[in-house]
């Protein structure tokens, strides 16, 4: 079986394409919160994967049900005789609002998200890469992370300091063959977009082909990014090719934070 890869955040967006740019050499485990639009992409990655394809809907930001995945998932290593080699957390929330009206709930809830579920699954399964000698953590960030936003404060903190977990994390495993990396997307063509192209018409009275085109223009390239982009460049860190990349956060936004 070729290693098995924990996708969270799968049932759409950029976590369903990743899981599909991994299919071809992987086994899968798909996390996320729509467990039918789990069983759907379970369908459709069976008969493309190096392995066994299985999901187990989570709500991550819960620490509870965090805990009984973490579990569940433990028992599925023990099946199928392998430890999770490639950890992709990709699971996200986003919130624009001004500072004023940025409450703590709203702090809270992408901070949990955000940044406390990759913690608590990149400690949990980190010791099961270095035990068998080789593994990848890769966190779905955002070029939020490495500029500011206006009204995005705790969104961009939140995936600020997710880079900041990945390059520590880079440090401090870089001996025992596990890799850790952020892919930093600009505004990519996925839900999280839509909601934002929805904040602008609402604000200003856009049609939603402005609102989209008011946020392709911040890239150079005047275009939103892809999911399959992204799964692009997840899929080559989680090849044996990227062995000397660690602890990076890498843009993929077409020049915007060059």
């Amino acid at each position: 079986m070729r290693p098995l890869a924990l996708i969270t955040g799968a049932s759409r967006g950029i976590g369903r394409a990743i899981a599909h740019a991994l299919a071809p050499e992987h086994a899968l485990v798909l996390g996320g919160r729509d467990r039918r639009a789990l069983d759907v992409l379970v369908d459709e990655l069976r008969p493309l994967a190096r392995g066994p394809v299985n999901a187990l809907p989570c709500e991550l930001a819960d620490p509870a049900d965090r805990d009984r995945f973490l579990g569940e998932l433990a028992s599925l290593c023990d099946q199928l005789g392998a430890p999770v080699q490639v950890l992709v957390n990709n699971a996200g929330a986003a919130h624009s609002a001004p500072l004023a009206r940025t409450d703590d709930e709203h702090w809270a809830a992408l901070m949990a998200l955000n940044l406390g579920a990759p913690f608590a699954l990149t400690r949990a399964l980190v010791p099961g890469m270095v035990r068998v000698g080789w593994g990848r953590v890769i966190n779905i960030a955002s070029t939020a992370a490495l500029k500011g936003y206006a009204y995005t404060a705790a969104y961009t903190a939140s995936k600020a300091g997710l880079v900041g977990l990945t390059r520590a994390l880079a440090v401090e495993l870089a001996s025992k063959r596990v890799t850790v990396n952020a892919v930093c997307p600009g505004f990519t063509d996925t839900d999280i977009v839509a909601r934002a192209s929805e904040n602008i018409q609402a604000a200003t009275g856009r049609s939603a082909d402005e609102a989209r085109a008011t946020l392709a223009r911040f890239s150079p390239q005047q275009r939103l990014r892809s999911p399959e982009e992204v799964a692009a460049l997840v899929a080559y860190l989680a090849s044996r090719a990227a062995d000397g990349i660690t602890g990076q956060a890498l843009a993929i936004d077409g020049g915007e934070t060059a």
